[in-house]
């Protein structure tokens, strides 16, 4: 009988044993390296609080920045997991170097692109305010490396008014680098998406671009070649797209691409 009762403590110190190392398993610590565009600084970080609930093995360390200057990095093999860009180009030129993971391509979001000034400015009321000889100063990404600048060149083009205020551009590292300057007033206005001009108290939307144009404004996602923790990395991509996620970005303004 004392072999018997042994024997069935043993069995379960060892079932005991083998579940703990299961449950270890499932929470071993994991990194990842996201790098996104400069316009979702806000909507990515309180959505990585709430991953943090539902994983809080995984540690997410943002990289945020303009699409075209991660693009750049990624290219000369800087560690990321998992990049988010503000336009597709920036994607297509990272596709066509086979630097993503086949398959982990999507569209994520959508934005609109807007005029903006500072919030009790009354001199400019639409784009085409911005000839004015009273006008010094436009803020614009760099339109190389800045998606918003890109887009924001070519609504000034299209309303046949960029050779006119090409000259009073004052260019800016990413998109929220445009919107501190028209917030300091440093310039007299800029163009942004219109999540950026939601989340300040500083500056007003006084003209949104027209239809047709620039570019459609579309947030590609995709998992880079070389990653160390791609299925971590796709588990994150996956909640992206979730209702969670979605209630995130909706509430800054942003829309779900699908």
């Amino acid at each position: 009988m004392k072999k018997v009762i042994t024997g069935l403590i043993l069995l379960m110190f060892i079932s005991t044993l083998l579940v703990g190392c299961g449950i270890k398993e499932q929470v071993k610590p994991a990194e990842l390296t996201v790098s996104v565009a400069a316009s979702l600084t806000d909507a990515m970080e309180e959505i990585k609080s709430i991953y943090a609930q539902e994983k809080p093995e995984v540690t997410i360390t943002y990289n945020f920045g303009g699409s075209g200057a991660l693009q750049q990095q990624i290219e000369q093999g800087a560690p990321v997991d998992l990049f988010i860009s503000a336009a597709t180009k920036n994607m297509d030129a990272l596709e066509s170097k086979g630097l993503l993971v086949d398959g982990t391509r999507k569209d994520l979001l959508l934005n609109e692109v807007v005029l903006i000034v500072p919030k009790n400015s009354a001199a400019i009321t639409d784009f085409k305010d911005l000839t004015s000889d009273q006008i010094k100063r436009l803020a614009l990404g760099e339109p190389a490396s800045v998606p918003a600048g890109k887009y924001g060149q070519e609504i000034l083009a299209a309303l046949g008014i960029w050779d006119q205020v090409k000259d009073k551009t004052v260019y800016a590292k990413d998109v929220r680098q445009v919107l501190n300057y028209v917030e300091t007033e440093s310039t007299e206005a800029g163009i942004v998406y219109q999540t950026d001009a939601k989340i300040s108290d500083k500056v007003k939307v006084v003209a949104q671009a027209p239809s047709g144009s620039h570019t459609p404004v579309v947030y590609p996602l995709a998992l880079i070649k070389g990653s160390k923790n791609t299925t971590v990395a796709q588990e994150f991509s996956d909640f992206l797209v979730s209702d969670k996620a979605r209630a995130v970005f909706e509430k800054y303004g942003f829309v779900m691409a699908k």
